[in-house]
């Protein structure tokens, strides 16, 4: 699946976490404490004696030969030395900072709806960043052939990869999906580390994610695997995502598809064997290598299906014993799946439509898309280098009160804009990521079109595209 896909758990787009009043490109706002710098004022109630741990992803420039180490060292010095607001968004590099100029392409603040639900914005007293510092790799996909020239057993990424670049940030979901898997990647690499007995205490590593096409559920297994990569990239300075292509384990021959599958996971288990190295193995449409064995005893399905079956199950177990592998697998149909399978499983999480909220703030990324790069008139919307499209939160408590920031989006296009998130009930992500072209090209002059006319426009679209849909 593509970056365009999402789920309702869903796809795309950040949301905003700063105030209403803020512009979309949410970017840390640099200010002078309120209090001098000496006598720094009490925590907050709202954190307790706690100071919140807020993730800052530091991108290092492709000709950087600087150490992570000595560039974490540099952003904390320089986070410490300023008196800031936090909003998620990125961080100006300082210009007064050689080092960090010369090293450092982005500094951002990542993953703020972890602390956004009680605090709009931070303030440096109240926050502990965690800097993570890494390097995007431009090697691309290696393929891992055959012998006898059929198709590759798997594809393979060195992390973090630069096609995965902004996937994270892309996918949008409403139950905070993201943050649950992030958190149970970390536990379970955890317990691992501290040598927790697994016969007392169980994790396999092993995620599933199901739900209907186009929901984002591959996007989200590979986003996951790049921002896994980058926060823990001290300890594992070495990752790599397998993507396993499940149709090329299964033989024409009887009895080789089960031998296929042991050679994949014995070539998986030589790269886990380097401690060094995080592995992240992605099976895609796992119910075609997991097929519920009931099936074929039942004889609607080939034998052989059951020896895939048992050599996935086998395969699975051998990777328990190693502390560094972790397991992504999706499905479009969850009860094809053998039962052994889905019950070794830590996470089985559903990935559903997009709801309002979600499809909105998929349109609204869009139509920022579109103003920034001027293929939508950017009058009104624009201030120096930033714009302003309220998130759905934001956009819900303006329309119950009567005064309209200034600042703001005029009322009307906002309107407009849920007003197609509604239309578009019904739709994928996938489908939600194509609309804003359909609509593109269904105009009759495309060319500086207004951002009102152009939502009444997707309106029309979406509406046609709803009605197109199969049953």
């Amino acid at each position: 699946m593509s970056t365009t896909e999402m789920s309702a758990p869903m796809d795309i787009s950040m949301p905003s976490s700063t105030d209403c009043n803020l512009p979309q490109q949410d970017a840390i706002v640099f200010e002078p404490s309120a209090v001098p710098s000496a006598s720094p004022p009490p925590p907050s109630p709202l954190v307790n004696e706690d100071k919140i741990l807020v993730s800052v992803e530091v991108l290092l420039k492709p000709s950087s030969t600087a150490r992570a180490d000595d560039v974490r060292t540099a952003v904390e010095r320089m986070l410490e030395k300023r008196s800031m607001s936090y909003a998620d968004g990125p961080i100006p590099v300082p210009l007064d900072d050689a080092f960090l100029v010369d090293n450092v392409q982005r500094i951002c603040v990542c993953d703020s709806d972890v602390w956004v639900e009680k605090n709009d914005i931070l303030l440096f007293w109240q926050v502990r960043p965690v800097v993570h510092v890494f390097q995007l790799s431009e090697e691309g996909p290696c393929e891992e052939l055959s012998n006898d020239g059929q198709l590759a057993s798997f594809n393979e990424w060195i992390l973090p990869a630069k096609e995965f670049d902004g996937m994270w940030e892309s996918l949008i979901y409403d139950s905070g999906l993201k943050q649950r898997l992030l958190r149970y990647a970390a536990s379970a690499l955890l317990f691992t580390e501290k040598g927790v007995n697994p016969f007392l205490v169980a994790w396999n590593r092993i995620i599933l994610l199901h739900g209907p096409p186009g929901t984002g559920k591959t996007s989200l297994c590979k986003a996951l695997a790049q921002k896994l990569s980058m926060r823990f990239s001290s300890r594992y300075p070495q990752c790599q995502l397998i993507e396993v292509n499940a149709h090329s384990l299964f033989s024409k021959w009887f009895s080789e598809s089960g031998k296929l599958v042991a050679k994949l996971f014995s070539k998986i288990q030589e790269m886990v064997e380097e401690e060094n190295n995080l592995v992240f193995v992605l099976i895609d449409e796992v119910e075609s290598l997991a097929a519920a064995r009931k099936a074929a005893l039942s004889g609607s399905e080939p034998s052989d299906s059951i020896r895939v079956v048992n050599a996935l199950l086998t395969q699975m177990d051998k990777l328990k014993s190693a502390p560094n592998v972790i397991v992504l697998t999706t499905s479009n149909i969850t009860a094809a799946i053998d039962i052994a399978f889905v019950d070794r499983a830590d996470i089985k999480a559903y990935v559903g439509p997009p709801t309002l909220q979600a499809r909105y703030e998929i349109l609204r990324s869009c139509l920022l898309e579109l103003l920034r790069t001027g293929i939508l008139s950017n009058s009104g919307f624009q201030d120096g280098d930033q714009f302003f499209l309220p998130s759905f939160t934001c956009l819900k408590e303006q329309l119950n009160t009567t005064a309209f920031p200034e600042a703001a989006t005029p009322l009307n296009v906002c309107k407009q804009l849920l007003a197609a998130a509604e239309a578009c009930e019904g739709l994928s992500g996938r489908s939600l990521r194509k609309l804003p072209f359909l609509t593109h090209a269904a105009l009759a002059n495309p060319f500086g079109c207004e951002a009102g006319k152009f939502l009444q426009k997707m309106i029309e679209t979406a509406k046609r595209e709803c009605s197109e849909m199969p049953d």
